[in-house]
């Protein structure tokens, strides 16, 4: 421990301090400054620093105080020798060079601190891009980076992709709630809509979701899953016709179960399916994940079956008697 006397007062610096207080009075007057060497840190591109940022931090003479920062959860950064955590979160790199010169020369560590601040590491601004992409992705981002660029790091949309981007932009600020924007794909990508090509600044969660779809059940000639473009467009009636149509013995009567909370429960809905086809009744409409379930009718189908065995003794004693008189 040194003590140093300093207007009067008596001041106790810790060795390190009063080595990098030593060096800086050696330079006072002199012209010319020698570079000091330092490892090569990558030095990414210069925006507003965030919660979680890796900085390099160098002061000129004063190995101790040289080394990587990361920045707190609290947008903080701690350095040894001064008392109180410095605040860097929205600030440019040079405006924290500043401020960590006027604390050393505060706290009189130091006379005339030559500091720099490069940024190693972002991670304070994550896109993330998932759902039905090829290959969901989280990147930092830096530069100018719009949608379709984000979109394409994750190797573009897959073949299950519907009709929309979800894009959950971050709030304005602390107190604020996400704004939440759906893109047509359609309109981005195959009309290029550069307006819908939004510029993102880091924070941005992309969802793409899976297209639309309707299951048909039962009595058709094509059940299974059927996909859907527009669900504000998909009824009863255009649900059969993509699946083939209807087998013989359909019930009159058809249900449609729907979805109505998370936890999984379903609303039954019957539907006259026969004067919906005989135009007697008015279409339904459907929505996505609904189930279109048509029921055979099978006491119609056993009795016809019947009637087809009776039918066919009948035909049959009739052809033997032919063949015996005509004998």
């Amino acid at each position: 421990m040194r003590v140093r006397k300093v207007a009067g007062l008596t001041l106790f610096l810790p060795v390190v301090s009063s080595l990098c207080w030593a060096q800086q009075q050696s330079n006072v007057g002199q012209t010319e400054l020698q570079v000091q060497e330092q490892p090569i840190v990558p030095n990414l591109p210069s925006q507003p620093l965030g919660a979680n940022d890796l900085l390099n931090i160098s002061v000129y003479k004063c190995p101790e105080l040289t080394r990587t920062f990361r920045v707190s959860s609290d947008g903080m950064i701690r350095l040894a020798m001064i008392k109180n955590p410095l605040p860097v979160v929205g600030k440019m790199p040079v405006e924290v060079e500043t401020q960590i010169a006027k604390a050393l020369v505060a706290e009189q560590i130091m006379v005339e601190p030559l500091v720099t601040v490069t940024v190693v590491e972002y991670r304070s601004r994550p896109v993330a891009v998932t759902g039905a992409v090829k290959k969901p992705v989280t990147f930092q981002m830096f530069g100018n980076v719009r949608l379709l660029d984000a979109i394409n790091r994750a190797e573009g949309l897959s073949s299950e992709a519907g009709t929309e981007v979800v894009v959950s932009l971050p709030p304005a600020d602390a107190k604020g709630s996400p704004v939440v924007r759906h893109i047509n794909v359609r309109e981005l990508i195959d009309k290029a809509d550069p307006e819908l090509n939004i510029a993102l600044h880091g924070g941005e969660e992309i969802r793409v979701p899976l297209y639309n779809r309707i299951y048909v059940a039962g009595n058709v000639k094509r059940p299974g899953e059927v996909r859907i473009q527009d669900s504000s467009d998909t009824t009863v009636m255009k649900a059969l016709a993509m699946s083939e149509g209807l087998l013989t013995y359909s019930q009159k009567l058809a249900y449609i179960y729907r979805r109505v909370n998370d936890m999984g429960e379903k609303q039954e809905i019957p539907i006259e399916l026969r004067k919906i086809i005989d135009r007697k009744a008015p279409d339904v409409k459907l929505e996505a994940n609904d189930i279109l379930y048509i029921p055979e009718d099978r006491k119609r189908k056993t009795t016809m079956a019947a009637v087809d065995r009776g039918l066919n003794t009948v035909l049959g004693t009739v052809s033997g008697v032919l063949i015996y008189r005509k004998n």
